[in-house]
């Protein structure tokens, strides 16, 4: 999932980048209150770890103009003032989470994860979608109890498409979540990440439609489909075995 980062603090923004990154997310970072309010008014993301003391606009005021657009970002709070009255405005202003620095980044990793569980329509660890299975927490997939080697777009896409379950995704949109800024991800590449992926789940039954000029849908899971896929693949098996015969009598 996307993330946007508002962190003045040069050392502790490029070692969160770091660790948020190697965690599978796409990061993108501001350090002035009037680039996150801008990119925040322009730009979709999934999360938002908001810093209070920025310059140019206090982290405050961008959340308090998030919110006023009627925003539901999920935005965690990270500020070096813990005192009870921040706390209390923080949150009375539509904060969903709040940390004192310094913190563990174990336990921020951790608040990220319950945060953009929630911002993706609910707080279970584990997504079930017919025999596919997505743990949120281990960000790990599975086909009728075998793991899925999926690269981590393949899982970033994944993640959007059970998000948004039956509804349209459109190619920039994807490009929005998947990508941070300064990345170079064609159409093209959207197209090549999504046969990927149909190919690794299609096999039970788990359908993404395309939708030509439009986008992808992941379809709501039917018995039907996973019995067509099921008879499909005795199918393609039973071939191989009478290949594999046909090759050895000769």
């Amino acid at each position: 999932m996307r993330i946007l980062l508002a962190e003045d603090d040069s050392v502790l923004a490029d070692g969160l980048t770091r660790s948020l990154r190697q965690s599978g997310y796409a990061i993108d970072c501001v350090k002035n209150g009037q680039d996150a309010d801008t990119a925040l008014s322009t730009q979709e993301f999934d999360l938002l770890i908001l810093d209070l003391g920025l310059p140019k606009m206090s982290g405050l005021e961008v959340l308090r103009r998030l919110r006023a657009r009627a925003s539901l970002l999920p935005v965690l709070i990270l500020t070096a003032a813990d005192s009870v009255e921040q706390r209390v405005e923080g949150l009375d202003l539509g904060a969903d989470d709040y940390m004192a620095k310094p913190f563990a980044l174990s336990e921020l990793e951790a608040r990220v994860r319950a945060l953009t569980r929630r911002g993706a329509g609910g707080g279970a660890a584990v997504v079930r979608h017919g025999p596919l299975v997505y743990d949120q927490v281990g960000r790990s997939a599975y086909i009728n109890d075998q793991m899925l080697d999926l690269s981590a777009r393949e899982l970033g896409l994944l993640e959007v498409l059970l998000a948004r379950t039956g509804r349209l995704v459109s190619k920039e949109q994807l490009v929005d979540h998947l990508c941070e800024w300064g990345e170079e991800v064609s159409n093209n590449a959207i197209e090549v990440y999504v046969h990927r992926l149909r190919k690794k789940i299609e096999v039970g039954g788990v359908r993404i439609a395309t939708v030509r000029g439009l986008g992808y849908c992941l379809e709501k899971y039917s018995e039907a489909s996973a019995a067509a896929a099921a008879a499909a693949a005795e199918v393609a098996a039973n071939d191989a075995r009478i290949a594999a015969t046909a090759a050895a009598d000769k």
